[in-house]
Parts: structure tokens; C-alpha cells; sequence
């Protein structure tokens, strides 16, 4: 077992640990790299015996301080690797620190895909199941959604396996448990025949967007857009399955798109936008209509995600689907009137309902609007005024990214929150995985 740093009569301590943004840090007792399941669950029996409470991090892609603890903190990453592949039952087990990206390879070369997934594959598999990482579909929901089975050290250091049919109580909440059930294995994610998609990049007005959006998405199985605060524009993407084959973007047409203004020239601008925030709006108008139309088809996870090296925060709620243009529209209206001054564009997406305790479409379908504010820039009076907004549509916000809810707000909000936490009292009753961020949102 890999173990770093100490806490003892000194009050030597670890170097600090931050997450990708940057807006969260801390600095655990102890650092454990477990290189086996039985090293973790030595690693929590210690811990619990010291007094000390632990924490699992995947790379740090959560904008909240779910994985932050003073405890000892544990980094799953040398427990990576597909276990298994049942091509019988269509799935697929992996080690809880491998990362997404390593999975798609690793799945593509043997003719195998998830069905859906984010816009990112950097997070590890546990990382982003247990914040509830998602993408965006008609049909297919988030990546927890595609769980059928998995394995959790609780807090007595047992393993426990879990599925429909195995612990189903346990099953239904640690799909996504932020942590706050025990420290997650290994996963089983449901897998098909690789496939293609084909993808259609478009710009649109954001009133035709908006008046079409119900249209827009009962005709794709994946239909996302994104609204360029300051102007009138979006970028509309219509993502659906096709025969084939695969017709990438060109060398040259994807460089242009992907590296040089989603990233390089986008990183430049918001720079810009950081140090004269009165030429944002300005940008903005260029920035939205830089893009131009394409059409494009290759397999699932080249599609699906993109490279995303411009650093920011972000806000993301999930609202009832039938409400997001509304509340989108109370969005732009805020936006126009106040002196704010925004230069990421704001992304809607949408997800069928599912059955996960705590998942954001718990029991409903829902549409999702993710606003975000460039590294470095203040970001509170943008998302103050946001949250306000989307807490009137009775909102559930990303358990990965910012907000200031809490425990009375969620009991509000998921009609099983009360299952949650007496699953949590019985799992975990002394919060050996505790830390601030689960006593706001899930009380103690």
C-alpha cells in the first residue's frame, strides 16, 4: 500500500490537494494509494481505528468538496482495469479508479460502447457515477443510470456487492452515493455493440431553439445547445445512431473547431473577457458566430465528448423537462437587465427519468441548464442570482457542481431523500466517509 504523509506529534501534514477548477482544496492526514481491494479495506479499518475519516477522489473534475477531507484520503487510481467482459448478459466490470477515457478504449477495440456519456472522459468511473455525471438523451440516461452491479467497502471495512438482486436497497442509492455510503470498487456498466453516430453541429437563434425545443428533442436521441449570454445565439448538436461509416471531422476542420476555438482561441478570449470585462459582450457576438454548421459520424465516445482544457466553475441544475424554456428564458432576462458580464456560453441537456434515490431525474424527466464562469473570475453574484431562478422550477443541482442547497432544500426536492439517509444511518453510522459538504446536504 502507497501511503504518503502523516499526521503526528508534529503536525506534519500532506501538501494540499486541489480539484481541476482550483475552487477547492485541502489537505488530508494522510494520502493511501491502494494497489488491491484488501489494501482499501485496511486503509478504513485504520482510519476509523485512528479517528480519522476518509475519503475517496477520483481527478478532481467536481466543482464541490464532495471528496474533500482533513482525514485520509484515498486515490483509487492503481485499482483500474476491466475485471470482466460478459458478452452474454451485455456488460462489462471495471475497477473503480479507471478512467473513462481508458474504458472507451479499451471497450472500442473490443467492438463494445456505453450507450451514453458526458461531454468529458476524464473522471474515473466512480468519480463520475457518484456526483452523476450525464450527457444528454431522449432515451438513454446518465452514466449511473447503466450500472448493474457494484462493489463498496463499507464502513467496518467489509465488501459489499450489490445489484437488483444482491443488497437491492443498497444498489438503489450507491449507484450515486457521493461518497457518503462507503468507498465504491468496482462497477458494472450495462455495454452493446460499438455503433456509430451521426452528429449535426448547427448554429441557431435562441428564439427558434427555444420555441422548438419540445420538437428538437422528440426527434433526436441526443440533443444539446448551448446559449451565448449577450447575444441571441446558440449552437445546436443533434447527435442519433446511423449505419455508417465513419466520416470524422478532417484534420484540418477539427483543429479549427475542437483546438482552436473551443480551446486555444477560447482560452485567449476569456483571458481577454478576465482583464476588460466591458468587451465581453462584444466578444460574445463573434465568439457565438465563429462556429459554423457541420455534420460528421464516428463511434459513440468520439462523439459524445470533446477536449475541454479551458478551466472554469460551473452550476448545473436539473429542472422537470416540460419547465427548462421557461426558466431558461427567466435566465436570459436576468442576464440582459443585470451589469453581468459572461463569457461561457450556458448548455442545456436533458435526461429521461430514472431510479436512482438520489440521481437529479429521480422519477422524472428533466432538462438541464449548466452555467459557467471562466477560472479566476468572480463567479457568486452570476450564480446567486441563477440558483434563484432555478430553485422557483424546484431544481436539483449537480451534486458535482456549486451550490449552497442543503439537507431541508433536498427533502424538498427527492421524494426518497429520507431512504437516503436512513441507508446512510445504517451503513455509516459514526461518518467515517463524512465531511462538511455531506453535513449540508444530507444533515447529520
Amino acid at each position: 500500500m502507497a501511503t504518503t504523509g502523516t499526521a503526528g506529534s508534529s503536525g506534519t501534514r500532506t501538501a494540499a490537494w486541489h480539484n481541476w477548477a482550483g475552487n477547492i482544496s485541502a489537505t488530508p492526514a494522510r494520502v493511501v494509494t491502494p494497489a488491491s481491494v484488501g489494501e482499501l479495506q485496511e486503509a478504513v479499518r485504520r482510519a476509523a481505528g485512528d479517528g480519522l475519516k476518509v475519503k475517496a477522489v477520483g481527478t478532481g473534475h467536481s466543482f464541490t468538496a464532495a471528496a474533500a477531507t482533513d482525514g485520509v484520503l484515498i486515490r483509487p487510481q492503481a485499482l483500474a482495469g476491466i475485471r470482466a467482459i460478459d458478452r452474454t448478459a451485455g456488460t462489462v466490470t471495471v475497477a473503480a479508479g479507471t478512467v473513462l477515457k481508458d474504458l472507451n478504449l479499451a471497450l472500442a477495440k473490443e467492438g463494445l460502447s456505453l450507450t451514453n456519456m458526458g461531454d468529458i472522459m476524464e473522471q474515473t468511473v466512480s468519480g463520475a457515477t457518484s456526483t452523476g455525471t450525464h450527457g444528454t438523451g431522449r432515451d438513454s440516461a446518465s452514466i449511473a443510470a447503466q450500472i448493474r452491479g457494484l462493489e463498496l467497502v463499507t464502513a467496518d471495512g467489509q465488501l459489499l456487492a450489490c445489484s437488483e438482486k444482491e443488497n437491492p436497497e443498497v444498489f438503489a442509492a450507491a449507484r450515486l452515493g457521493i461518497g457518503a455510503l462507503g468507498v465504491v470498487t468496482a462497477l458494472t456498466f450495462a455495454v452493446e455493440p460499438l455503433f456509430f453516430l451521426t452528429a449535426r453541429e448547427e448554429p441557431m437563434a435562441f428564439d427558434r431553439v427555444t420555441a422548438e425545443f419540445d420538437q428538437l428533442h422528440a426527434e433526436n436521441e441526443h440533443f444539446e445547445f448551448y446559449w451565448f449570454p449577450h447575444t441571441g445565439n446558440c449552437n445546436t448538436k443533434r447527435n442519433n445512431r446511423s449505419q455508417g461509416p465513419a466520416a470524422p471531422p478532417g484534420a484540418v476542420s477539427a483543429w479549427v473547431e475542437d483546438e482552436l476555438l473551443s480551446n486555444g482561441l477560447f482560452q485567449a478570449v476569456n483571458s481577454f473577457g478576465r482583464a476588460v470585462p466591458a468587451a465581453i459582450p462584444s466578444i460574445a457576438r463573434i465568439a457565438s458566430r465563429a462556429l459554423s454548421a457541420r455534420t460528421y459520424t464516428d463511434i459513440p465516445y468520439k462523439v459524445f465528448t470533446s477536449p475541454r482544457r479551458v478551466r472554469f466553475v460551473e452550476m448545473e441544475y436539473a429542472l422537470p423537462r416540460e419547465r427548462v424554456v421557461e426558466a431558461l428564458r427567466e435566465l436570459k432576462a436576468m442576464v440582459d437587465r443585470s451589469g453581468l458580464r459572461i463569457s461561457f456560453p450556458v448548455e442545456v441537456r436533458t435526461a429521461p427519468a430514472d431510479d436512482i434515490t438520489l440521481s437529479t431525474a429521480s422519477g422524472r424527466e428533466s432538462a438541464y441548464i449548466a452555467v459557467h464562469m471562466y477560472k479566476g473570475t468572480p463567479y457568486q453574484a452570476y450564480f446567486t442570482a441563477a440558483e434563484r431562478i432555478f430553485t422557483e422550477y424546484g431544481g436539483r443541482p449537480h451534486w458535482g457542481k456549486v451550490h449552497t442547497r442543503d439537507a431541508e432544500y433536498f427533502n424538498g426536492v427527492y421524494p426518497r431523500f429520507g431512504e437516503f439517509t436512513a441507508l446512510r444511518d445504517r451503513l455509516d453510522p459514526d461518518r467515517v466517509f463524512g465531511n462538511d459538504y455531506l453535513r449540508r446536504v444530507l444533515g447529520d
